[in-house]
């Protein structure tokens, strides 16, 4: 797109330092989205599609309301910030409505000046505005053959996507079977503008990271490493939202996956002997990121940490070498697991035979994750097992959020691990056939290690793909980086982050 059409084009921006987002970003998704339902043979001429956005709701009985995101389906095809809309796209010729809330005069004293509906209309770059009361009336001028809704399984989080309903919806003819499998699939493939935003998103939690490791100390809690992030990700690259909840692990909190939530709520005091385990990802424009970084909270990896970190480390470089198109998800994800496993024996902490650990599974019990998933419009993002992609039913790989071969534009994490988590590794040294593959004293070692898990983004290229998230890998990277905070930290004592300092 040129300058000047840019400058015309409607644009969603934060400010002059985040990322200017066109419209025409939804309006090449929506493009994207009726050509393929036109080439499904089960299409039919005359065909609506009709999404309803995410409702404004309240805190449980209160009248508190939780800041609002966008549903991921609707913010995808119209890009829409309000809530409570609606919007229906003619598949025939691409023309779009959009369905606003009529709002009481009333409601400006509280939230702010109306909007017309021609203001809605330039916002979003739609050919159409109307209000939602007039739905059913609208709909019926389009003369719709059937209102295709969105109505499907979502893999990941074993929910079914909300189907769009409204007061005299039962007049028309519905197709709740076709929409869906068509729009996770465009989903899956990100577009060159889509593409651009989820570069920004990585980049800002790239630095984010970066600056946490600069200031992690011993002595700190969890969670003011977490609000480093939360603070550099809103005020520079206006990522009001996280992508998920932030995991801020140190030393044995490492060991738990999803550390961070409401009963565990990073909340562990640093020490210096700590293995830190930091996943954390934000999210601008409803674009998500997911990185995570491991190193010592001392600065200075130890032998142990060392080994452990350079095994997970090589794992992620033989996955990345392998992901291309035509690769398959299961095998990269046996990959990992094979590389792991082949340090882990030459470390001494498993014995035996590297293929016959494989066939027992003894990597799901140092990794017992998917390798990686999706990401877009959500962090776990759709389209991961469509019809005819089986989920493999064995320890480890049957958590893969995806078993497709790779193919590019695809955009998906990548996350090798290698964690000492007691409640798998107990029953293991008592099982016969586990146990004659684990060397109990190396283990013994490990005890109350936590984690390392390495987690890279990247988009499928044509023969490869591409790195979007920047931060250190190598020990010497990453020790360097800690070095230059504490050279920064000497030269300004003032803006130190030591625990007492923060209080």
């Amino acid at each position: 797109m040129s300058g000047a059409a840019m400058r015309h084009e409607p644009t969603f921006s934060l400010g002059d330092h985040t990322l200017p987002v066109p419209m025409a970003l939804h309006r090449e998704n929506r493009h994207r989205l009726c050509t393929r339902l036109k080439a499904n043979k089960s299409f039919r001429a005359g065909s609506v599609v009709l999404l309803q956005g995410g409702e404004s709701t309240t805190l449980y009985c209160s009248d508190r309301e939780p800041l609002f995101r966008q549903e991921s389906y609707f913010h995808w095809a119209f890009g829409v910030l309000e809530t409570d809309c609606y919007g229906a796209i003619e598949v025939d010729t691409g023309r779009t409505t959009l369905f606003v809330p009529k709002l009481p005069e009333q409601y400006a004293v509280w939230m702010g000046r109306l909007q017309a509906l021609e203001q809605f209309k330039s916002k979003y770059a739609v050919d159409h505005v109307q209000y939602v009361p007039d739905i059913s009336s609208v709909l019926t001028g389009m003369k719709p053959t059937v209102l295709l809704l969105l109505h499907g399984l979502n893999t990941d989080s074993g929910k079914m996507s909300r189907q769009a309903a409204f007061d005299g919806i039962s007049e028309f003819s519905i197709d709740s079977e076709l929409l869906h499998p068509e729009m996770a699939e465009c989903r899956v493939f990100k577009s060159d503008m889509e593409l651009e935003v989820l570069r920004y998103t990585c980049g800002i939690s790239s630095a984010a990271h970066k600056l946490v490791m600069k200031r992690i100390r011993p002595g700190m809690k969890e969670y003011q490493l977490e609000s480093l992030f939360l603070q550099y990700c809103y005020a520079n690259g206006g990522c009001r939202f996280v992508a998920y909840t932030c995991i801020c692990g140190s030393g044995d909190n490492g060991a738990t996956l999803h550390y961070g939530h409401s009963g565990a709520p990073n909340e562990k005091t640093v020490q210096a002997t700590d293995m830190c385990l930091f996943d954390m990802g934000g999210e601008y424009y409803c674009y998500t990121s997911d990185i995570t970084c491991s190193y010592p909270a001392s600065g200075k990896f130890t032998a142990d940490q060392r080994l452990i970190y350079e095994a997970v480390l090589k794992a992620t470089r033989a996955v990345m070498e392998g992901s291309k198109p035509g690769a398959n998800w299961v095998d990269l994800h046996r990959l990992a697991n094979r590389v792991q496993l082949q340090e882990l024996k030459a470390a001494g902490i498993v014995r035996g035979d590297v293929d016959d650990m494989m066939k027992h599974h003894v990597g799901a019990l140092f990794m017992p994750h998917g390798l990686g998933h999706f990401m877009g419009c959500d962090v776990h993002d759709v389209g991961g097992y469509p019809a005819g992609v089986e989920r493999v039913d064995a320890p480890g790989v049957r958590s893969l959020r995806t078993a497709r071969t790779l193919q590019p534009r695809m955009v998906l994490t990548i996350e090798p691990g290698i964690y000492f988590i007691p409640a798998l590794l107990e029953p293991a040294l008592r099982d016969a056939e586990l146990s004659r593959f684990l060397v109990p004293e190396a283990l013994a070692r490990f005890e109350g290690f936590g984690g390392v898990r390495i987690e890279e983004d990247i988009v499928i290229t044509e023969d490869g793909c591409e790195l979007m998230s920047v931060v250190p890998r190598t020990v010497e990277d990453i020790e360097a980086l800690m070095a230059e905070g504490r050279r920064e930290e000497a030269a300004n004592p003032t803006a130190t982050p030591a625990l007492a300092k923060l209080l």
